[in-house]
C-alpha cells in the first residue's frame, strides 16, 4: 500500500458522490470515488426487500441518463441500485469500490486519507457518505424480555424474520410508516411515534405528469435555505424526519395499524414503556429510530450539537477550505433528500470547488 494523489477525492458511491463526479468530469477536473462497499449500489440493495421511491421514475433520473422503466412507476431499491451502477458505467466514473476511508486530516493547505489500501492525498474533498452510518438503538433496548426479537430497520428484512404475536415498531418516519404497514398484514403492530405531517399531494399517480414543475419549484425553491419556512423547518427534518409522502398518514391508518404519538422512552418488567406510562406486551420491537452520524473519522472537529458536520451554507465548509458535504438532509432545501435535488447540490459544490481550484497550486503527491 503506498500514497497516491489527486486532485479531488470524494468519499462515497452512492448518487450523491456520482453525481459529484460526473460534475467534476464535465469540467474536466482530475477526480478519484472510493466507496467502502464491494458494488456500487449496494447502500440501496441491502435494505428491506419491499422498499420503492416514493417518487417517480420520471423524477429520480440523474444528470446525464434516464432512470429505465415506466416514468410514473416506482422503482425497487434493487432497481435504483442497479441504477446508479450503470450510471458510473456510462459517464466512465472513476470508482474504486472495496476502499474504506479511515481517518481524513489535514497536511499542508491539502488533506490527507488514510484508507484501507494505502494513503490519498488530495486538494479537495467530498464527503458524500450520507446520513446513514452506525444505527441507533436506544440503551434501554437491552433491558427488554431476551424472548423480544429486537430488529433495527436496517437489519430487518421481511415480516417472516418476526416471531408470532404484537409488533412495535418504534419511529413514524418513512422506514418505520413501511414496516409498519407491511408487519399489519399478518401481525398486530403498533407504531410508536409523533406525526411529521404529510405532504399535500402524492408523487405518483396520473396527475404527476402535470404538478412534477411545480413539486420541484416548491422542493427546490419555497422549502429552502434561502427562505423564512426553509430555515423554520429545515433543523425539524434534520431531527426527525420529513412529512410523509408515500406512505401517508391515511395508508397506515387503512392498513390497521395501532399509531400513538407517545414515544417508546424505556422499559419497564422487560416491556417497552411509553411516556404515558403504558407498557406494551409485545413480541417483537423494530428500532425504526435512525442512525448515529458517524465522522469519528474526520480528523478536522466538525460535528454540530446534533452531529451534522457543520458546514457553513449548502454543503461548502468555509472554515476548512477545500472541504465539502453532499447528500445531507436539507442541504439545500428539501429536494436534497430525493433524487431530483442532489444533482442541483452538486453544481453548487462543484463550482464553489472549482472556483477555489483555479485560485491555487495544486498540492504535491
Amino acid at each position: 500500500m503506498g500514497t497516491e494523489h489527486t486532485e479531488t477525492l470524494i468519499i462515497g458511491g452512492g448518487q450523491a458522490g456520482l453525481v459529484t463526479a460526473y460534475e467534476l468530469d464535465r469540467r474536466g477536473r482530475e477526480y478519484l470515488v472510493v466507496e467502502a462497499l464491494d458494488r456500487i449500489g449496494d447502500n440501496w440493495r441491502r435494505h428491506y426487500d419491499s422498499l420503492v421511491l416514493f417518487s417517480p421514475r420520471k423524477l429520480d433520473s440523474l444528470p446525464g441518463l434516464d432512470f429505465p422503466g415506466p416514468a410514473m412507476g416506482l422503482p425497487t431499491k434493487d432497481e435504483v441500485g442497479d441504477y446508479l451502477e450503470a450510471y458510473a458505467a456510462h459517464h466512465d466514473i472513476d470508482v474504486r469500490t472495496g476502499v474504506k476511508v479511515t481517518r481524513l486530516g489535514r497536511t499542508g493547505d491539502g488533506f490527507e486519507a488514510t484508507t484501507s489500501s494505502g494513503v490519498i492525498k488530495s486538494d479537495n474533498v467530498v464527503v458524500a457518505t450520507g446520513k446513514v452510518d452506525d444505527p441507533y438503538i436506544p440503551d434501554f433496548a437491552g433491558q427488554l424480555d431476551d424472548r423480544i426479537v429486537q430488529l433495527h430497520s436496517c437489519q430487518y428484512k421481511r415480516p417472516d424474520q418476526l416471531a408470532p404475536g404484537p409488533v412495535l415498531v418504534v419511529g413514524a418516519a418513512h422506514s418505520g410508516a413501511d414496516i409498519a404497514i407491511e408487519a399489519a398484514a399478518t401481525h398486530r403492530t403498533i407504531l410508536s411515534g409523533r406525526r411529521t405531517g404529510t405532504l399535500p399531494f402524492r408523487l405518483t399517480g396520473p396527475a404527476t405528469r402535470f404538478a412534477a414543475p411545480v413539486m420541484k419549484f416548491v422542493m427546490r425553491k419555497v422549502i429552502s435555505v434561502k427562505t423564512p419556512l426553509g430555515r423554520k423547518v429545515g433543523p425539524k427534518f434534520r431531527a426527525g424526519g420529513g412529512p410523509l409522502i408515500d406512505p401517508r398518514m391515511e395508508d397506515i391508518e387503512n392498513a390497521g395499524v395501532e399509531w400513538t404519538e407517545e414515544r417508546t422512552v424505556g422499559a419497564q418488567d422487560a416491556k417497552p414503556l411509553l411516556a404515558d406510562g403504558r407498557t406494551l406486551d409485545v413480541a417483537n420491537v423494530v428500532w425504526c429510530t435512525g442512525f448515529h452520524h458517524d465522522y469519528s473519522w474526520l480528523d478536522l472537529d466538525l460535528a454540530d450539537e446534533n452531529g451534522y458536520p457543520a458546514e457553513e451554507f449548502r454543503g461548502v465548509v468555509e472554515s476548512v477550505p477545500g472541504l465539502y458535504f453532499m447528500g445531507l438532509t436539507f442541504q439545500s432545501s428539501f429536494s436534497s433528500m430525493l433524487f431530483i435535488g442532489v444533482g442541483r447540490d452538486a453544481r453548487h459544490v462543484v463550482r464553489h470547488l472549482t472556483a477555489r481550484a483555479d485560485t491555487r497550486p495544486s498540492v504535491p503527491a
